[in-house]
């Protein structure tokens, strides 16, 4: 695989603060098809040629908490020429008020803090800056990012000030983000219409849900890390509290390459591993039986050799069962 980046252009942010990427540099990368990626404007890239895909896949959503993957993120935005091309139209526009363009004038170009916008040091570093992360538009939390565009020589940690400087973990966190998983239709015996107190089977074929990875890197840092998912069991929820499942928690797990078991002839008088009776009938319409698979997801990256996990992420689907009552006849 190879990797090409350039740091981000203009923006519209003045003087540094959280802010979404321009459209031209959205955080993310382009394929040719065949695994070769070039970075965008943005400074993260993400490599999504092992993650899910198809009509019907979708981000998993964290189990537990409220826990997301960061909002916003500082990492290298500009080189001294580039600083230069998107602060001095804004000075020379003077919308910002004279005041504070001469205070940014002295920080960067005066010898403040630095001089001629670092140029000396022009092949010895980059001008960091904050990234809103794709989506997160508009999040209070994105606003943590507030910093002034600062300056950091190649091999050189960030400011110890700055929590939300890029790291190999917030990377994996970022590609978290990125995965896609398939939507869970699970074979159901009997298919579709089953009836009254008559034992349900419902078995998945794990190949369908094999492991799925997304690779988030910084190429100007050298820095990445590969956020896996792997499918670890179901859950069945009848869509009506007039139901059992089985096993009585709902939560079937994986077992070899798959989850329940598959009906067959002969097994109409066992008890289903993974399934559903329903005591009550739908009547003219249907349940929505929901089945979530839950995947427990890790990452490794830039060194960090064994897996570290994250939180684990679940993705379900519904699907309509009837059910009918059991007719019989008197004599």
């Amino acid at each position: 695989m190879c990797l090409s980046a350039a740091p981000a252009v203009a923006d519209n942010k003045i003087g540094g603060g959280a802010q979404t990427p321009p459209s031209s540099g959205k955080v993310s990368g382009d394929s040719d098809g065949t695994g070769t990626l070039s970075a965008t404007a943005g400074a993260v890239v993400f490599d999504r040629s092992k993650n899910g895909s198809g009509g019907s896949v979708g981000p998993v959503t964290a189990a537990s908490g409220n826990w997301t993957p960061p909002a916003c993120y500082y990492a290298p935005k500009y080189t001294p020429d580039q600083l230069q091309k998107y602060l001095e139209p804004i000075w020379n526009a003077e919308s910002t008020g004279s005041e504070w363009d001469l205070e940014q004038r002295n920080k960067y170009v005066n010898g403040g803090e630095y001089k001629d916008f670092n140029k000396a040091k022009a092949d010895k570093g980059y001008w960091w800056d904050s990234y809103v992360t794709e989506g997160r538009e508009g999040d209070p939390a994105a606003l943590k990012c507030d910093k002034p565009i600062f300056w950091v020589d190649k091999g050189a940690a960030p400011p110890a000030d700055v929590p939300e400087a890029i790291t190999p973990e917030m990377l994996a966190e970022l590609a978290y983000a990125e995965i896609r998983v398939p939507s869970t239709k699970v074979d159901l015996a009997p298919a579709g219409t089953t009836k009254v107190n008559l034992p349900t089977w419902a078995w998945l074929d794990t190949a369908k849900f094999r492991p799925v990875s997304v690779t988030a890197s910084v190429p100007l840092l050298n820095v990445t890390a590969t956020t896996t998912a792997e499918p670890v069991s179901l859950r069945i929820e009848p869509g009506t509290a007039d139901a059992e499942t089985y096993p009585a928690s709902g939560v079937c797990e994986i077992s070899g390459d798959h989850i329940g078991e598959a009906f067959a002839k002969g097994k109409a008088k066992q008890t289903p591993p993974c399934g559903v009776r329903y005591l009550r009938s739908s009547g003219e319409g249907s349940y929505k039986l929901r089945a979530t698979i839950t995947w427990k997801i890790h990452w490794t990256g830039t060194g960090v050799t064994d897996a570290r996990d994250l939180p684990a992420g679940t993705f379900g689907a519904d699907q309509d069962v009837i059910v009918q009552e059991i007719q019989s006849i008197n004599r």
